[in-house]
């Protein structure tokens, strides 16, 4: 009888991770403090959009970080004051580090500056990628 309430709980625990995740994934979440990152061509080793800039972080393993690509690529033809930036995770453990980047996809949205304004942590929906870029438009 303790093996089935031991499965059960396990079943409990992995059902509310899921639903954490599928509640919290691909949500932009505003990136703010005493010193706010930043990021410039030089280290990224590409142009910054005028506007705004995605920085994803992607592995060549990584099935949703393909999506996410099409996406935001989709998103940066749309208006040419965008970019996007694809930074390989594997190659680029400097930055990796530097962020915090735990999982991929992990996208940054940059200001006009190069400060990061949002934090993306999973395949986003095209509807957060739009709002959060309003975010960032708001704020400039």
């Amino acid at each position: 009888m303790t093996g089935l309430w031991v499965v059960l709980g396990a079943v409990a625990v992995a059902l509310a991770f899921g639903l954490y995740r599928h509640v919290t994934d691909g949500r932009a979440r505003a990136v703010a403090g005493p010193s706010v990152p930043h990021l410039d061509a030089t280290r990224l080793g590409s142009d910054l959009g005028s506007q705004a800039t995605f920085v994803q972080f992607s592995s060549s393993v990584c099935a949703p970080c393909r999506a996410t690509h099409r996406l935001l690529t989709e998103v940066t033809d749309a208006d040419p004051t965008i970019a996007h930036i694809d930074v390989d995770a594997e190659t680029r453990l400097d930055l990796v580090e530097e962020f915090g980047i735990m999982r991929t996809p992990t996208v940054l949205l940059l200001d006009a500056d190069g400060v990061v304004r949002q934090r993306i942590v999973g395949a986003p929906k095209k509807a957060d990628v739009l709002s959060a870029l309003d975010e960032v438009a708001q704020a400039a």
